[in-house]
């Protein structure tokens, strides 16, 4: 394994790398990533989230038959969404877009798809009552996601979080044999970059993200 990146590197590089080889992982790197999800926080230390790591090929195949319509209708919104943008902004996207074509053809390929699962009984929801939508009990499964991510991208794993197949949340538990107080929260389709891979990230400033004390005031 090549040098394994800082966090602030790891962090920075985390690039969602949507063309994978089929290449088979090594159980104990894999392993590694799985561990590495399972030092995330969760609320009261219940960690109430579980991982499938679908490699069969008949299951694989099923996903991504399964992602392929979700995939294909999201895609097709936001290409209309960009058809009045600039040439060069529109780029972007369709380069974007193109990326996510081509995983939701070669989905079933992945060689590791990671199925991130949760129990909402496990959780203390404390937004639930709120009038918007709650979002508290994500904070007890995603720090586990990213774990999972940070670890692949240190063992030069490609992967990218994608959470359309919870669309298709009933279908999915059917083929996976997901107990139905389970819910799936995240799929990660996992394996080695068929290109460059992770590099730099396109993200806001601090500046426009931040604020000192008070909503709105400037954070220098």
């Amino acid at each position: 394994m090549a040098e394994e990146p800082g966090l602030y590197e790891a962090m920075s590089t985390l690039r969602a790398v949507r063309r994978l080889k089929p290449n088979p992982i090594p159980n104990a790197v894999l392993r590694r990533v799985v561990q590495a999800a399972a030092w995330a926080p969760t609320g009261g230390n219940v960690q109430p989230w579980r991982v499938l790591l679908v490699t069969d090929a008949e299951l694989r195949r099923g996903l991504g038959e399964l992602y392929r319509e979700p995939w294909a209708r999201y895609a097709a919104m936001s290409r209309k969404a960009i058809e009045a943008l600039p040439a060069e902004r529109r780029a972007v996207t369709e380069r974007t877009l193109a990326a996510g074509d081509y995983l939701s053809a070669h989905f079933h390929e992945s060689p590791v798809i990671a199925v991130f699962c949760f129990n909402p009984a496990s959780m203390a929801i404390t937004d639930a009552g709120l009038d918007r939508p709650s979002v508290v009990g994500g904070g007890s499964v995603y720090p586990a996601v990213q774990n999972f991510l940070l670890a692949a991208r240190t063992e030069g794993l490609g992967c990218v979080l994608t959470t359309l197949l919870c669309q298709r949340e009933a279908q999915v538990k059917t083929l996976l044999g997901i107990p139905p107080e389970w819910g799936t929260c995240a799929a990660v389709p996992l394996g080695y970059p068929l290109r460059r891979g992770h590099g730099p990230l396109s993200r806001r400033p601090i500046e426009k993200l931040a604020y000192a004390d008070r909503w709105g005031v400037e954070y220098k």
